[in-house]
Protein backbone atom coordinates (compact mmCIF):
# COMPACT_ATOMS: atom_id res chain seq x y z
CA UNK A 1 0.00 0.00 0.00
CA UNK A 2 1.41 3.56 -0.57
CA UNK A 3 2.02 5.72 1.91
CA UNK A 4 1.06 9.40 2.24
CA UNK A 5 3.60 12.14 2.79
CA UNK A 6 2.58 13.18 5.70
CA UNK A 7 3.00 10.01 7.02
CA UNK A 8 6.62 10.64 7.24
CA UNK A 9 8.17 12.13 9.82
CA UNK A 10 11.48 14.57 9.90
CA UNK A 11 12.82 15.05 13.43
CA UNK A 12 15.36 16.51 15.54
CA UNK A 13 16.61 15.47 19.40
CA UNK A 14 16.44 18.68 21.51
CA UNK A 15 17.74 17.05 24.73
CA UNK A 16 15.97 14.05 25.43
CA UNK A 17 12.95 14.82 23.32
CA UNK A 18 12.21 14.68 19.50
CA UNK A 19 11.13 17.82 17.71
CA UNK A 20 8.95 17.67 14.30
CA UNK A 21 10.30 19.85 11.58
CA UNK A 22 6.75 22.02 12.02
CA UNK A 23 4.52 22.09 8.95
CA UNK A 24 6.87 20.35 6.61
CA UNK A 25 5.39 20.60 3.60
CA UNK A 26 7.67 18.20 1.55
CA UNK A 27 10.61 16.03 3.14
CA UNK A 28 13.24 14.59 0.58
CA UNK A 29 15.88 11.63 1.72
CA UNK A 30 18.42 11.22 -0.69
CA UNK A 31 20.97 7.80 -0.32
CA UNK A 32 24.01 7.92 -2.83
CA UNK A 33 26.36 5.46 -3.10
CA UNK A 34 29.80 5.60 -4.98
CA UNK A 35 30.87 3.27 -7.67
CA UNK A 36 34.39 2.39 -7.92
CA UNK A 37 35.57 1.57 -11.52
CA UNK A 38 37.75 -1.68 -11.28
CA UNK A 39 40.48 -2.82 -13.43
CA UNK A 40 39.80 -6.67 -14.87
CA UNK A 41 41.86 -8.68 -17.68
CA UNK A 42 39.00 -10.30 -18.40
CA UNK A 43 36.45 -7.46 -19.27
CA UNK A 44 38.05 -6.38 -21.79
CA UNK A 45 36.41 -3.22 -23.11
CA UNK A 46 34.16 -2.99 -20.96
CA UNK A 47 33.94 -1.10 -17.56
CA UNK A 48 33.56 -2.43 -14.15
CA UNK A 49 32.64 -1.38 -11.02
CA UNK A 50 32.44 -2.21 -7.19
CA UNK A 51 30.34 -0.41 -4.70
CA UNK A 52 32.02 2.33 -2.51
CA UNK A 53 30.96 4.27 0.69
CA UNK A 54 27.66 6.25 0.52
CA UNK A 55 26.22 9.31 1.61
CA UNK A 56 22.84 10.79 2.77
CA UNK A 57 21.23 13.70 2.94
CA UNK A 58 17.69 15.73 4.13
CA UNK A 59 15.91 18.27 2.41
CA UNK A 60 12.80 19.63 4.13
CA UNK A 61 10.63 21.94 3.13
CA UNK A 62 8.56 23.98 5.71
CA UNK A 63 5.72 26.39 6.44
CA UNK A 64 7.37 28.81 8.54
CA UNK A 65 5.08 29.15 11.42
CA UNK A 66 5.98 32.12 13.38
CA UNK A 67 8.72 34.87 13.54
CA UNK A 68 11.05 33.66 15.42
CA UNK A 69 12.27 30.50 12.65
CA UNK A 70 14.46 33.71 11.22
CA UNK A 71 16.61 33.13 14.65
CA UNK A 72 16.82 29.76 13.84
CA UNK A 73 18.82 30.19 10.39
CA UNK A 74 21.98 30.96 13.27
CA UNK A 75 21.74 26.93 13.60
CA UNK A 76 23.52 26.23 10.63
CA UNK A 77 26.59 24.50 10.88
CA UNK A 78 25.13 22.46 14.07
CA UNK A 79 25.43 18.87 14.10
CA UNK A 80 21.94 17.50 15.38
CA UNK A 81 20.71 14.12 15.61
CA UNK A 82 17.85 13.05 13.06
CA UNK A 83 15.05 10.49 13.09
CA UNK A 84 12.91 9.88 9.85
CA UNK A 85 9.77 7.74 9.69
CA UNK A 86 6.47 7.07 10.20
CA UNK A 87 4.30 9.43 12.07
CA UNK A 88 3.74 7.05 15.18
CA UNK A 89 7.46 6.64 15.56
CA UNK A 90 6.32 3.77 18.17
CA UNK A 91 6.56 0.79 15.61
CA UNK A 92 10.81 1.33 15.73
CA UNK A 93 10.40 1.40 11.65
CA UNK A 94 12.31 5.08 11.36
CA UNK A 95 16.28 5.21 10.92
CA UNK A 96 18.47 7.72 13.00
CA UNK A 97 21.54 9.72 12.36
CA UNK A 98 24.28 12.32 12.98
CA UNK A 99 23.75 15.60 10.53
CA UNK A 100 25.15 19.18 9.85
CA UNK A 101 22.88 21.54 9.04
CA UNK A 102 24.17 22.73 5.81
CA UNK A 103 21.90 25.45 4.90
CA UNK A 104 18.78 27.21 5.44
CA UNK A 105 16.55 29.43 3.28
CA UNK A 106 13.81 31.53 4.45
CA UNK A 107 11.31 32.58 1.74
CA UNK A 108 8.78 35.50 2.30
CA UNK A 109 6.53 36.87 -0.40
CA UNK A 110 4.70 39.99 0.29
CA UNK A 111 0.72 38.95 0.58
CA UNK A 112 2.07 34.87 0.39
CA UNK A 113 3.19 32.48 3.29
CA UNK A 114 6.39 32.28 4.36
CA UNK A 115 8.28 29.35 3.17
CA UNK A 116 11.55 27.90 4.62
CA UNK A 117 14.33 24.87 3.80
CA UNK A 118 16.49 22.88 6.00
CA UNK A 119 19.26 21.16 4.63
CA UNK A 120 20.70 18.66 6.60
CA UNK A 121 24.03 16.71 5.39
CA UNK A 122 24.39 13.25 6.91
CA UNK A 123 27.51 12.68 9.17
CA UNK A 124 27.91 8.69 9.07
CA UNK A 125 25.93 6.30 9.15
CA UNK A 126 21.96 6.89 8.53
CA UNK A 127 20.83 3.51 10.97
Amino acid sequence: MATLGNNIIVQVQSGNNWVAVAAARTDEIQVDGELMEVANKTSGQWRQFIAGRKTWSVQTNHLVTYAANIREMLQTGTRVKLRIGPATMSTGEYVTGFAWIKSQKLSAPINGLATGVIVFQGDGALE
